[in-house]
């Protein structure tokens, strides 16, 4: 080997041996990052249940506040009927009471009738007490000077003891009547002023409850509005950590970026390597053959190793494809392949890379990304739902080496990889994501 080539075997195989150390802070860095990224996007899910139990609870304080305002329209309702009623009553009693002072008036007459006779029965008595003690209307009669004297005494007698008993029969019926009167009256007015007594009482009854449904509507108002701050603050926290997480995306990306170009130089150094490996056992073939083969023959007799295409990473069933799908929880769009298996079936890189991701991922479950360099473009394979990982964050992998185990870890339905093939940098929001099936061999 001349000095040159030793002098460019020599350079290439630092520049190697640098790519190899070099990727280990930045991809630790992009790891941290990730961390970073998923301890910011279990903040948000534990922010948005909590908005979502906040929202909640003011839906079902509004339903109930909805029923008491409804409840207090009733109470209003009813209280403007019992007002009502009071008003009728109190006009009733009014009636009555113009009524009582029109009977009044005939009291007052029956009264003074009864006052009347009872001062001629009076003086009826003292005139008896004076001529004796007692007037015997036989002696009227036998003192009659004649027969016609009789007759009138007679018709006289009868006059008087008709008056008599028409005084005492009025002043019976007078009597009588006054007191039906007075009792009647009064018994009117009683049940009118009870009547009138229950529905205030009602009325009172109906605004206590209603003071107190206005209580509860107040209270619940005010819990409203303690709720609807805590949702604000909660919203705004959550807007927060979703600029967190943006601004987290983009040094994942910039950090991606970092990576897939020191993998692209890793890619290059390999290559080149290989090209002066071949270009020097090229160099040895012709300089120790002494026939005249063409250098372009012993070239083309080197397997090329450049891993310019992906391989299936696993043997097994392949379960569900690229695109939409149902798996009982609602549709939703399938971004990668699943090839199932019985656990811990190999795992192999699908190209050769570094490893950017090793590590839980939520709904991922186990999962290893790796950063590849294929023909100067920048590719990312996932690797998900593992039972074991092989690797770690840093490390340069070749296609073909194992990565980890199936698994059934994360979000997943039975033991099975996920696979997904990215043009570019992986990203969160997986947007380059592609369909694996052109790519695998």
């Amino acid at each position: 080997m001349n000095r040159s080539s030793k002098f460019l075997t020599v350079a290439l195989s630092t520049v190697l041996a640098l790519t190899m150390f070099l990727p280990s802070a930045n991809a630790d860095k992009l790891s941290d990052l990730e961390k970073q990224q998923q301890e910011v996007q279990q903040k948000q899910s534990e922010l948005n249940a909590g908005i979502q139990q906040k929202a909640s609870e003011i839906s079902q304080n509004q339903t109930t506040l909805e029923k008491i305002i409804a409840k207090i329209s009733e109470l209003d309702n009813q209280i403007i009927e019992t007002q009502d009623k009071i008003d009728v009553a109190q006009a009733e009693i009014d009636q009555t009471k113009v009524e009582i002072d029109e009977l009044r008036k005939s009291i007052e007459e029956l009264e003074r009738k009864i006052a009347e006779r009872e001062e001629l029965l009076k003086e009826r008595a003292r005139a008896i007490q004076l001529s004796g003690g007692s007037v015997d209307y036989i002696d009227v009669l036998l003192g009659a000077n004649s027969f016609v004297d009789f007759i009138d005494r007679f018709s006289a007698v009868n006059i008087l003891i008709e008056a008599d008993r028409e005084i005492m029969r009025e002043q019976a019926a007078d009597k009588k009547l006054l007191a039906e009167q007075k009792a009647e009256v009064e018994t009117k007015l009683a049940e009118q002023e009870a009547k009138k007594a229950e529905l205030v009482d009602l009325k009172n009854s109906l605004a206590a409850k209603k003071n107190e449904q206005a209580q509860l509507e107040e209270d619940l108002k005010a819990e409203q509005a303690r709720l609807a701050k805590e949702k604000s603050s909660l919203e705004a926290e959550h807007s927060e950590t979703l600029d967190i997480s943006a601004d987290l995306e983009k040094k994942i990306g910039a950090e991606q970026a970092r990576l897939a170009e020191i993998a692209r130089k890793a890619e290059a150094a390999r290559l080149a390597k290989e090209a002066a490996a071949r270009k020097a056992a090229a160099a040895a073939a012709a300089k120790a053959s002494t026939s005249k083969a063409p250098v372009q023959a012993v070239a083309s007799s080197a397997p090329s190793t450049g891993g310019s295409t992906f391989i299936l990473p696993a043997a097994g069933r392949f379960t569900s494809g690229y695109g939409g799908r149902d798996i009982g929880v609602g549709a939703e769009s399938h971004l990668g392949m699943d090839i199932a298996n019985v656990p811990g079936t190999r795992i192999s890189a699908a190209a050769s890379g570094i490893v950017s991701y090793a590590g839980n991922m939520g709904g991922y479950g186990n999962v290893v990304i790796l950063t590849h360099s294929i023909n100067g473009r920048t590719h990312a394979t996932v690797y998900a739902h593992m039972s074991s990982i092989n690797v770690s964050v840093g490390q340069p992998v070749s296609q073909g080496q194992q990565v980890g185990g199936m698994g059934n870890t994360g979000r997943s339905t039975g033991t099975h990889l996920h696979f997904e093939i990215h043009v570019g940098p992986w990203n969160g929001s997986r947007s380059n994501a592609v369909n694996p099936a052109p790519y695998v061999r």
